[in-house]
């Protein structure tokens, strides 16, 4: 046996206690001492649970928000491949202008496509770098997918009506030019 405690050493002397009795205290002394206590299983699994949850929600909303890009990313080919199909062809010498990103943009149109647009019968859309005639209907499609696209829309009134017909009441009473094109 190997050093033994002197209290140990004293109660076999005395034959208090066994030897074997002194050992296996001894074994179990050492290895509390060295040992380490195993975690409560429940606590383990419990935190293993609420890791794994925690990483399917932020899964989840990665996946959401993944395809809400898609999807955004989706329309946005939709309205430019309806512009593409659907733009009226451009003729004239006559330049119509209209505001875009906050400069006046020009678009060369004939007589014709001046009252279209005038009317709301034909909008302007941008499609990269170039604007684009659509008419009402293919506007409508391409306004569904992304708003952002058309740039100049007569047919949609954005000014409160009753200002409006003021305004044009009081204007009436002045004679405007037949030659006058902004």
């Amino acid at each position: 046996m190997a050093k033994a405690n002197p209290l140990q050493e004293q109660l076999l002397k005395a034959g208090l206690v066994k030897k074997s009795k002194v050992a296996e205290v001894a074994r179990e002394q050492l290895k509390a001492r060295h040992g380490k206590r195993p975690a409560d299983p429940n606590d383990i699994r419990r935190d293993a649970e609420r890791a794994r949850a925690e990483k399917a929600e932020r899964d989840r909303a990665l996946a959401a928000e993944q395809k809400a890009r898609a999807r955004i990313v989706e329309l946005r080919a939709q309205a430019r491949q309806i512009i593409e199909d659907k733009q009226v062809p451009r003729s004239g010498e006559s330049e119509y202008r209209f505001t875009a990103d906050g400069a006046i943009r020009t678009l060369l149109v004939n007589d014709d496509l001046r009252r279209l647009l005038s009317a709301g019968a034909l909008v302007i859309a941008r499609l990269g770098e170039r604007y684009a005639l659509l008419p009402r209907a293919a506007a409508d499609k391409v306004r569904e997918r992304d708003p952002g696209m058309i740039v100049l829309d007569h047919g949609n009134a954005t000014e409160p009506a009753a200002a409006s017909s003021e305004d044009d009441a009081y204007y009436a009473q002045f004679k405007v030019p037949d030659d006058l094109i902004w």
